[in-house]
């Protein structure tokens, strides 16, 4: 079966699902330790990824696996609580399968959010980083393989991955909640390894302000497939490879937590119907 034709069938099986007035237009994919989020939403509907067909399990402690709608205002929208990863052992389209479903249920308006290391020296644990641009050192492209001509062109422009009209509204907005966003490059890398102090050093030396083992896949699927997006990196831990601190899952998954409410600070913010017209 095509790989269209997978993200067909479960698009018709959610639909079904939904209520007849229920339209997305807006996602949002939440990162490591970041599923509190939802605990502030009134969730009309949700589904464990393993209910839905084409969906894969999320295999990582901190990702639910599950799928969830609701109503924010006059704006309906669509939420991953947790996605699947290369370092898992799955491809690069079992791990943009969600977002593809995703546009195919109408989101127009991507909001990723992830977990990650701070390589830039001026950022610090506890920040939120608005991703500007990305690095793809992750090995490998979701667009890799026959083009599907309906999703987007073989050869798509990726001058504005990070929609820069969305990126000025969620400044502006996080800074009317109080917050002030970091800005910078995110460095997707295949994992699950963390850095070593000369990758760590290697990859600042790119250009890289933060460093992680997710988005990039989904954000290149997503600007194919003609959606605007918005990048959302928790800074969890700090590379500094002339002193560099051990750490562990437990601990990035602690701090995740720890930044959930600035997160749901600024994504309340920005889910503000404005933010998402032009």
């Amino acid at each position: 079966m095509q790989k269209r034709e997978k993200v067909q069938i479960a698009v018709a099986y959610l639909q079904q699902k939904f209520s007849r007035d229920f339209r997305p237009r807006v996602g949002i994919t939440l990162g490591s330790g970041l599923n509190q989020f939802t605990s502030t939403l009134e969730i009309a509907y949700a589904a464990d990824y393993e209910s839905i067909p084409g969906f894969f399990p999320s295999t990582v402690k901190g990702h639910e696996g599950r799928l969830c709608a609701t109503r924010w205002g006059n704006l309906d929208c669509l939420i991953l609580q947790g996605r699947n990863h290369l370092y898992e052992g799955y491809s690069p389209d079992d791990v943009c399968f969600a977002t593809r479903v995703l546009a195919g249920l109408g989101v127009r308006t991507l909001v990723l959010t992830n977990a990650a290391g701070a390589l830039n020296p001026l950022f610090q644990p506890g920040e939120i980083m608005l991703i500007t641009d990305h690095i793809n050192c992750m090995g490998t492209n979701p667009l890799i393989g026959p083009n599907v001509d309906s999703w987007g062109p073989r050869f798509p422009d990726m001058t504005n991955v990070y929609s820069s009209r969305l990126q000025k509204k969620t400044l502006e907005a996080a800074l009317g909640a109080g917050i002030r966003l970091q800005q910078g490059v995110y460095v997707g890398v295949h994992g699950p390894c963390l850095e070593t102090p000369a990758e760590t050093r290697s990859y600042r030396m790119l250009g890289g302000d933060a460093i992680g083992m997710s988005t990039v896949m989904e954000a290149i699927a997503a600007h194919h497939m003609g959606l605007e997006v918005i990048g959302l990196s928790c800074l969890t831990n700090k590379n500094l490879p002339d002193c560099m601190a051990e750490t562990s899952h437990e601990e990035i998954l602690a701090q995740a937590h720890a930044i959930t409410a600035n997160l749901t600070r600024v994504l309340t913010a920005i889910m503000d119907v404005s933010a998402f017209t032009s």
